[in-house]
C-alpha cells in the first residue's frame, strides 16, 4: 500500500516513473522513523528524498538550507508541481507565512541553521506537528568538510529539540571520515548511510596547467562551448572582476558573483542565471551550492580547489540533467602556496590544518596524475572503476620524459641557496636573471647560475611543482614560502635515482570541439521541434516569472520530440510531467507538437 502511494506521489506530482540510486530506501528508512544520511551526487535527485515523504506524512516536513535563494528557487519549484511550500528568513516578514503553517496548508518548511537555531522559531515549531527534518548540504556540518560554517556544527541541538522527529542528512561529496563526523555531529541515532556511485560519467575532466589563463579560457569556451551555460570559479573578489570583464570584451556574455557586490547587484545576476539561455557566471566558490539549473553545461577552475570534495561538489553543477558536460581547470605553483598560506593564517587548531593539508595535497596529486581522471576520483571516495576513455588523460595520454638532469639542476640551486627562498628567486637564479636581489647575495657566482638559462621559466615552475608533488622537495616556511630538499633528493642528486615527470601541455584545449561533447542533442532528429518547445518555454516562464527549466528542464523537451504525445494521458507519459504540469501547460506544448506533426 505505502509503496503505491509513493509512487503515486513521485508520477503524479513531479512526473517521474521510478526512483533512482538510493532515493527509495532513503525514503522508506525515514518513514520508518528511522534517521539516514545519503550521499548522492549532484543532480541524483537528493530534494526528492524529503519532498515525498513530506508529501506523504502528516504535518511539517523542516528542511535546513543554507542559502536565500536556494530556498527561495526550491519553493518557486514546488509551486510549478503544485506543492505548498515557504521559506522563513531574517529578509521578509514571516507573518503569512506563519500563519498558513499553522493552519495546515504547508508540507515543506525552509529555513537556514542561523534561523532555526533562533529561540523564537524553534518556540513556533513547537507548536506545530513537525514529522520530518531534513538537513541539505550536510558536509557543512563537518569540521573535515570543504564547506565549514559554524551554524551548521550546532544543528545537532535540533536532536534534542525534537526528540522523536526523524533526520535525514543529504549531501553530494563525503568521504568515510566526514560521513562519521556527520553523523556524530548531527547526533543521528544509528543512521542507515548510503552512498550512491560519485561516477558521473557525462562530465569529462580536464586539468591544465596555467600559461595564460585568459586566451585559455577564451579558447576553451570558444572550441567547446560557444552557445553554452557555465560557471568559472576564481579564489579572490578581483579575479572574479577581471576575468568576467575579459570575456564581456571577447564578447561572451558574462556576469561577476562574490559576496563583495550589493546584495541587489547579486540577485540580479543570479537571476540572469536562472532565466537567460545563454550566459557565463565567473564566480567565487560563494555561487553554486545547491543550484537548480540542469543545463549547466560546464564549470572552470581558473584556481586550485582547496580539496577533491570541493572539486567534486563544484563540478557536479555541470551536467545534472546528465547532458554531455565539461569540467576545465587551470592550476600552478602559485596556488599552491596562496592556499596554504590561507591555511596557515586562520585560527583553526592544528588537528584541522593537518587534514587540510593532506586534503590540498591530494587535490594537487589529480591534477599532476598521469592516470584517467575519473579513475583518480573514484578511488579518492574509496570508488572502484575502470579508465573512463574521456577525460584529457585518456583522450591524450601525458608524455612522460627523463627529468633527471633538470631536477638534479633544480634541487643543486635550492641547496646552494641556502634552502631558505621560494620558487621565484630559486628559478631566477637557475635561469641567470640579471637582479639586484641576486648579486647581492653573491648568486651569480654559483655554479647552478644560468644553468637552467636555455628553457622558460614556466618549464622550470612545472618540474619544480611535480618534484613537490612527489616529495622531493618540500615547503620549509610558509610565512616566506622557502623551499627545501627531503630525504628522496639525496639518491637523485647522488646519481642514483632517476625522475621520470609528466610534460604539461595545452593541447586539450587548443583541439577542435570533439565528437562526445558535440553529441549533447539526442538523435530524435527533430531539432526544430525542439527549438519551438524551447521558444514556448522561454515565453511562458517570462510570463511566469520563473526560470525556464521550472516550467520544464531540455531533458523533458527532449522526451516530447522523442514520443511527440498527442493527449493529455500521452502528455503524462513524458518524463518529468505531473498533474500540475499537465494543467499548466499541457495545452500549449500538445498545440505546439501538433502543428509540428501536421507541417
Amino acid at each position: 500500500m505505502r509503496d503505491q502511494q509513493l509512487h503515486d506521489i513521485l508520477k503524479g506530482t513531479f512526473g517521474y516513473d521510478q526512483f533512482r540510486l538510493h532515493q527509495k530506501a532513503l525514503i522508506d528508512t525515514v518513514l520508518d522513523g528511522d534517521d539516514a544520511l545519503g550521499i548522492m551526487p549532484t543532480g541524483g535527485g537528493k530534494s526528492l528524498c524529503y519532498q515525498v515523504p513530506a508529501l506523504h506524512l502528516p504535518g511539517i516536513t523542516l528542511v535546513v538550507s543554507p542559502l536565500i535563494s536556494l530556498m527561495n528557487d526550491q519553493v518557486v519549484n514546488l509551486g510549478e508541481h503544485g506543492v505548498e511550500a515557504v521559506f522563513l528568513n531574517s529578509s521578509q516578514d514571516q507573518r503569512e507565512a506563519r500563519e498558513k503553517i499553522r493552519q495546515g496548508k504547508v508540507k515543506l518548511v525552509y529555513v537556514s541553521p542561523e534561523g532555526i537555531l533562533a529561540p523564537s522559531l524553534q518556540t513556533f515549531f513547537d507548536q506545530v506537528k513537525l514529522s520530518l527534518i531534513a538537513i541539505d548540504e550536510a558536509h557543512c556540518v563537518s569540521q573535515w568538510g570543504h564547506e565549514f560554517r559554524k551554524d551548521y556544527t550546532r544543528l545537532g541541538e535540533l536532536r534534542e529539540r525534537f526528540p522523536n522527529v526523524p533526520v535525514v542528512a543529504l549531501t553530494a561529496t563525503a568521504d568515510a571520515r566526514t560521513r562519521d563526523d556527520i553523523a556524530q555531529q548531527l547526533r543521528l541515532r544509528a543512521p542507515r548511510v548510503m552512498v550512491a556511485s560519485f561516477d558521473r560519467p557525462n562530465i569529462r575532466y580536464a586539468i591544465q596547467e596555467r600559461e595564460d589563463e585568459i586566451p585559455q579560457l577564451v579558447r576553451f569556451i570558444r572550441n567547446h562551448h560557444a552557445n553554452d551555460t557555465g560557471i568559472v570559479y576564481c579564489l579572490s573578489r578581483d579575479k572574479v572582476e577581471r576575468i568576467a570583464e575579459a570575456l564581456a570584451k571577447q564578447g561572451v556574455p558574462a556576469v561577476p558573483y562574490h559576496a563583495g557586490l550589493s546584495p541587489e547587484v547579486r540577485t540580479r545576476h543570479q537571476d540572469r542565471f536562472n532565466k537567460d539561455e545563454r550566459v557565463i557566471v565567473v564566480a567565487t566558490i560563494a555561487f553554486g551550492m545547491g543550484i537548480d539549473r540542469p543545463d549547466v553545461r560546464f564549470v572552470a577552475h581558473l584556481d586550485l580547489p582547496k580539496s577533491i570534495e570541493g572539486y567534486y561538489q563544484e563540478t557536479g553543477r555541470a551536467g545534472r540533467d546528465g547532458r554531455p558536460a565539461s569540467a576545465w581547470m587551470l592550476y600552478g605553483l602559485s596556488d599552491v602556496v596562496k592556499l596554504s598560506q590561507m591555511l596557515e593564517s586562520t585560527e583553526a587548531d592544528e588537528a584541522y590544518k593537518k587534514v587540510a593539508r593532506h586534503k590540498l595535497d591530494r587535490m594537487l596529486a589529480l591534477c599532476e596524475s598521469a592516470s584517467c581522471r575519473r579513475l583518480h576520483l573514484l578511488r579518492y571516495f574509496g570508488e572502484e572503476g575502470s579508465a573512463c576513455g574521456n577525460c584529457d588523460t585518456c583522450l591524450e595520454p601525458p608524455v612522460l620524459w627523463d627529468a633527471t638532469v633538470d631536477a638534479q639542476k633544480i634541487m643543486s640551486t635550492i641547496y646552494r641557496t641556502g634552502q631558505v627562498f621560494g620558487a621565484g628567486h630559486v628559478i631566477d637564479v637557475l635561469r641567470g636573471a640579471k637582479a639586484a636581489k641576486i648579486s647581492e647575495r653573491g648568486h651569480d657566482t654559483l655554479s647552478v647560475y644560468g644553468a637552467g638559462k636555455d628553457l622558460p621559466k614556466e618549464h622550470w615552475n612545472s618540474v619544480l611543482r611535480q618534484l613537490l608533488n612527489l616529495d622531493f622537495v618540500a615547503i620549509k616556511n610558509w610565512e616566506y614560502r622557502s623551499l627545501a630538499l627531503t630525504e628522496r633528493a639525496r639518491p637523485v642528486l647522488q646519481g642514483h635515482e632517476k625522475v621520470h615527470l609528466r610534460r604539461q601541455t595545452a593541447l586539450v584545449a587548443a583541439k577542435a570541439p570533439s565528437r562526445a561533447l558535440k553529441e549533447a542533442v539526442p538523435a530524435h532528429g527533430r531539432d526544430s521541434l525542439f527549438a519551438a518547445l524551447k521558444e514556448l518555454r522561454l515565453r511562458l516562464a517570462k510570463e511566469r516569472g520563473v526560470p525556464p527549466y521550472v516550467v520544464f528542464p531540455d531533458r523533458t523537451l527532449h522526451d516530447m520530440c522523442q514520443l511527440l504525445p498527442r493527449t493529455r494521458d500521452e502528455f503524462l507519459l513524458v518524463n518529468g510531467v505531473g498533474e500540475s504540469k499537465v494543467e499548466k501547460y499541457g495545452e500549449e506544448f500538445l498545440r505546439a507538437i501538433a502543428e509540428y506533426r501536421n507541417s
